[in-house]
């Protein structure tokens, strides 16, 4: 190595061009003296060149050469100390990985000269190889333990979880490398596999088989836990049910789970724990069989009761009626009640027949009451008309009686007056009302 580094070299150099470039005529000699001398101290061999030999270099020619300029550079002037070896060593063990990072990438056209000639330079990639073999292999079994021998939903998410780490250790071996068997490294780390192309095929069609089967198993844990949500519904239902169609909707929903129950696939777990729950759930269908007909019964009496109640609603509609129809329309309220009398106490629809039992019997109430009023106004309405009939043939008399004439409009007003409102006879009543009302006033002058 030079008396003068590099970099006190351009120190000084730096330092020189300035000075040469402030003296008068540019300094050019002086300049190109003193690189000289400085050029032959870094080609020399030796110790290197103290502050006071780089003084007395450069002085001579520029007395004002920079004082800190040759600290600089005499500072710069020396070997390179640990740090710089660090540095150094730093850049040597960097280089040397990414040189080993390089022909160990996965690409055929680098590793297989470097597996030819120098076959120890891929020793990571026989570790990554080995290690993901083994990976692969513990992985693949452990996945086939947990989901063909698996008792609950959560053995399937773990098998899951393993037959996916298998996969990505699988992915991990070169395919291009199948079949090539790294001697030297075997010797000594004693491999337990070979890659061959039909053993990786074969750890790859199990893993796509598994795969499969947690994809149906866990179709079908959510096919049982969506049947045996409808299943428990519908029995809900079915024991809150107080009408006849709600009952028969529950009833229907509850034989289309059982129905769902027995199409889960018997060779998935799912399909033997709904074999099982299938006994259950037929023998507790069955069982309400026998409730079911009686209230099918009940239902059909309820259903014939509201049939002939909403004919008498309708018939009710747009009063007045005569009384013919009021009487109808209670005949069809008391149809109603008849029905409603036969539903028994023990029948699941009994209190809903109550129920309706005593609306219809008001109902029945108002309709007869509606048909009397009718009758009693049509009777003051005729006696109220023959009685006019009557007033007119005496007042159109000779010589008529006005005092009896005044006490014949009192009786006729007082039967026009007991003519009810809402009755086909009101109408009429209140035009002859009002005739009668005039003559009296008439008579009374």
């Amino acid at each position: 190595m030079g008396r003068l580094t590099n970099r006190a070299f351009d120190i000084l150099q730096a330092e020189v061009n300035k000075c040469a470039a402030a003296e008068i005529g540019g300094g050019q000699v002086q300049k190109q003296i003193v690189m000289k001398r400085l050029e032959k101290l870094r080609l020399q061999q030796g110790t290197f060149a103290s502050a006071e030999e780089l003084r007395e270099t450069v002085k001579d020619f520029f007395p004002n050469f920079s004082e800190s300029a040759i600290q600089a550079a005499a500072k710069a002037n020396r070997p390179a100390g640990i740090l710089g070896k660090i540095t150094l060593l730093s850049a040597f063990a960097i280089g040397a990985t990414g040189f080993i990072w390089v022909i160990n990438l996965p690409f055929p056209m680098i590793r297989w000269p470097v597996a030819k000639t120098a076959p120890i330079l891929l020793l990571p990639s026989y570790i990554s190889m080995d290690y993901n073999y083994r990976q692969a292999i513990a992985k693949v079994e452990q996945a086939d333990q947990l989901i063909n021998r698996a008792t609950a939903s959560a053995d399937f998410d773990l098998g899951e979880i393993k037959a996916k780490e298998a996969q990505e250790h699988l992915n991990a071996l070169p395919v291009w490398f199948l079949g090539y068997y790294p001697q030297a490294y075997c010797t000594f780390f004693g491999c337990t596999w070979r890659f061959t192309v039909d053993e990786f095929e074969a750890a790859r069609k199990n893993i796509g088989r598994m795969e499969a089967q947690i994809f149906q198993q866990k179709n079908a844990l959510t096919q049982l836990n969506q049947t045996e949500v409808a299943l428990n519904t519908a029995k809900q239902q079915y024991q809150q049910a107080k009408t006849a169609p709600e009952r028969q909707k529950a009833s229907a929903n509850w034989q289309s789970a059982i129905d769902q129950l027995g199409q889960i696939p018997n060779e998935t777990l799912a399909g033997k724990i709904a074999q099982k729950k299938l006994q259950t759930a037929n023998r507790d269908f069955q069982e309400v069989g026998g409730v079911a007909t009686g209230s099918q019964l009940t239902d059909n009496l309820i259903e014939a009761a509201k049939e002939f109640a909403m004919s008498a609603a309708v018939n009710s509609q747009n009063p007045p009626h005569s009384s013919e129809k009021w009487e109808q329309i209670a005949n069809l309220w008391q149809e109603s009640i008849q029905r409603l009398d036969q539903v028994r106490p023990d029948n699941p629809g009994y209190l809903d027949a109550q129920n309706k039992l005593a609306q219809y019997k008001t109902n029945l109430g108002t309709a007869q009451l509606r048909a009397q009023v009718e009758k009693d106004s049509a009777n003051a309405l005729e006696r109220a008309k023959n009685a006019i009939a009557d007033w007119q043939r005496l007042a159109l008399a000779e010589s008529p009686n006005r005092s009896y004439l005044v006490g014949q409009l009192r009786e006729i007003i007082n039967s026009l007056e007991k003519v009810k409102t809402g009755t086909t006879s009101y109408a009429e009543s209140q035009k002859l009302l009002q005739f009668a009302r005039k003559k009296q006033q008439e008579l009374s002058r």
